[in-house]
């Protein structure tokens, strides 16, 4: 989580430099779901992630080189840098793509997950999206496919209450986003995406009922988006938030309540946790280098890159 928020915070610290051309969505305070799914999974599971993508690579085993180099659009990124920040891929640690159409990749992971049925392959597909992502049709037709063939994947619901400005009663009746999908007659489960180690819980007892055979496993994850929902900064002039929920929804901040439970164990010590700062800064000026210091694609880089050999 603590490397996932550093790498955000340098990223929105440096994209005023304007050598970073791309649109950028940032997970600053929903680290916790994307480190506790991930660290549920096994190498050969296989991710998908939408346009807030950076934490979901990153918690799968990304290269934070590859990521760096990527949205600055350098040959070296995990796309080659032909797809910036919303469109990152990396087979070597099965993320197996983001994008920005919204429910775009939900379809994708379901594709993935029947073909792990049909070749018995022992392993899930899970994918991630927010709450606006519930409004797609081609989501409730990858839920009732999913279930209609017990397919092993995990459906994972970042519920932050907005679809860019937008509330979520504004959007959605009143009734819980995880009761919808109980509906299609498969597990269902709902907690604080705040709380990693709950997180990682749930998202092993669903990983493991997945792989049983047991169908697909639908988790819903509230969390709170602190920044901007396109871009580094804060947009808290807007007023679609109050200055009351802004804090409130801070407070809840996964890093600290992690590191106040660590200290408390007595698992770390202060300065174990600083140094770990320490070592994830050192490695994230390296990524800006290597990012800087890479050539751009030429025109020939993107042959072959069109359809599949």
């Amino acid at each position: 989580m603590l490397r996932i928020r550093l790498v955000e915070e340098a990223l929105a610290e440096r994209y005023a430099d304007q050598e970073m051309r791309c649109p950028m969505h940032l997970c600053i305070g929903q680290e916790a779901i994307a480190a506790g799914v991930a660290a549920a999974l096994r190498p050969d599971d296989v991710m998908f992630s939408n346009h807030r993508a950076h934490g979901h690579y990153l918690a799968k085993g990304g290269d934070v080189k590859a990521m760096v180099a990527e949205i600055y659009g350098r040959s070296t990124g995990c796309s080659g840098g032909r797809g910036g920040s919303m469109h990152v891929i990396d087979q070597s640690v099965g993320f197996m793509g983001a994008t920005p159409i919204v429910g775009g990749t939900v379809p994708l992971a379901v594709g993935a997950a029947w073909a792990a049925a049909l070749k018995g392959e022992d392993k899930v597909s899970v994918v991630f999206f927010g709450d606006g992502c519930f409004e797609e049709g081609v989501v409730h037709e990858s839920l009732n496919f999913a279930a209609l063939h017990k397919l092993p994947i995990l459906f994972i619901c970042e519920n932050n209450s907005f679809s860019v400005y937008t509330r979520i009663e504004e959007r959605q009746p009143r009734r819980p986003i995880h009761v919808v999908a109980q509906a299609h007659g498969w597990d269902a489960w709902h907690s604080d995406g705040n709380d990693v180690e709950a997180v990682n819980a749930i998202a092993i007892e669903a990983a493991c009922r997945a792989r049983a055979g047991n169908g697909p496993q639908f988790l819903e994850f509230d969390t709170y988006r602190w920044r901007e929902h396109c871009g580094p900064n804060f947009d808290d002039e807007l007023n679609y938030r109050s200055e009351h929920e802004i804090t409130a929804g801070k407070a809840g901040d996964p890093l600290l309540r992690s590191r106040s439970k660590l200290l408390q164990d007595g698992a770390v010590s202060d300065g174990e946790l600083d140094k770990l700062k320490e070592e994830i800064t050192d490695e994230i000026d390296s990524a800006f280098e290597f990012a800087l210091s890479s050539p751009v694609p030429t025109y020939a880089d993107g042959a072959g890159k069109v359809y599949a050999d």
